[in-house]
Order: C-alpha cells, then structure tokens, then sequence
C-alpha cells in the first residue's frame, strides 16, 4: 500500500534563489537564480547544504548547540500568496523573496506553510524535496527589511505568523527551473490524535 497520496494540487515555480554567505549582524544576502541543481545535500554553494548541520536554537529541546545532526533544513520554501498576504499587512507594495531566504517560492498550493510533515513536492524530473515543518518567523527578515525599507521591518515577525513557509530537504536528486509545475504528495494516514487514544486506553 503507497505511504503517499498524489493530490489535485500543483504549483508553479516562481522564484529560485540561495543564500552564497552566512546572515550577518541578523542581514539576509540572498540572490535570485535561474535554475538549481540538488543533490542530496542540497544546493552547492548555499549556507544552509549539507547532509548534516550543527544543531540550532530550534532543537535545544532535543540536543545540545552545534550537535551534529541530520540536516532537513537544506531549502526554505515558501508560498507567493501567503507572501503577498504578509507584504499587504506589512503595507509593503510586494515581498522580495530575497529579504526571506528563500530558496523556492511555488504559487498554487493554499496554507503552503501547514502541509503536513513528510509531505513531497516533486518536480517535472522527479526531484522531490521532502517537508520538515513549519519554519517559524525569526527576527532576521525583519531587520533585513528593515534595512532595505527602514520603519518597515517591525511588523514582519507578526505579519508573518502561520505564513512563514516550510523547511525542507532533498530525497531525489534532479533540478528545478522558474516555470516549472511541481506536484504535491501526502501521507496516507490520519492526524494524530493523542486525547482519542488516552480515552481508550483508560
């Protein structure tokens, strides 16, 4: 039996773009990019590739700072109209993707940033990037829009609440362009639900 479902639900490939050195002082430098080729460590060349990364304020709960751990944090996708929903609150005219590290920015999917975990999107060569989860707001977009449009970076954390996008990694390797329909894949299996088996269990 197929662990996953393929939906009704694609999206178009809008923006492509990587990280080429480390944020400093909280400042995102990012540049937009035709086409990219992953692999299994993801893009050659941006901060975040790798098939393991030094663990991060995410996961003390779980392990202490700079731990190696698996790296599922390789691409940050993000959605065009939940972008342009933050950019409207926000009373920015558009969103530059740059300003939010983001590595693919797909337009057609509705609630990007809740799809479930271990959810594909796959693309027309059957790359296929696997869904961590939710990547929540953090302060660096804001002080990188605030530096680009200076009174304006305040409100991103807030505005961007739910809207953030997902964090990802590679499973198959291959390569994405702009214009290209990706295919979205997920589990075949019910939410969880932790209060329906404690009653049956008491």
């Amino acid at each position: 039996m197929p662990a996953l479902i393929l939906t009704d639900f694609t999206a178009r490939v809008v923006w492509l773009g990587y990280q080429p050195v480390p944020v400093e002082k909280l400042v995102i430098t990012a540049a937009p990019l035709a086409e990219m080729p992953l692999t299994f460590s993801g893009y050659a060349g941006e901060v975040h590739a790798g098939l393991t990364r030094p663990s991060c304020s995410r996961v003390l709960k779980q392990h202490p700072r700079d731990t190696e751990i698996r790296n599922v944090r390789q691409l940050c996708v993000v959605s065009a109209e939940e972008m342009a929903e933050v950019a409207r609150d926000m009373g920015l005219a558009e969103m530059d993707y740059a300003w939010v590290g983001a590595s693919l920015v797909l337009e057609g999917i509705p609630d990007l940033t809740h799809l479930p975990p271990s959810s594909r999107l796959q693309g027309p060569d059957g790359v296929t990037l696997v869904v961590d989860m939710e990547n929540l707001p953090c302060q660096e977009p804001a002080v990188t829009i605030e530096k680009a449009l200076p009174g304006q970076g305040k409100g991103f954390k807030r505005a961007a609440e739910g809207k953030r996008g997902v964090t990802a990694w590679v499973e198959r390797e291959g390569v994405l362009r702009l214009g290209d329909e990706m295919r979205l894949h997920v589990p075949a299996q019910r939410a969880w639900q932790p209060e329906q088996t404690q009653r049956k269990i008491s």
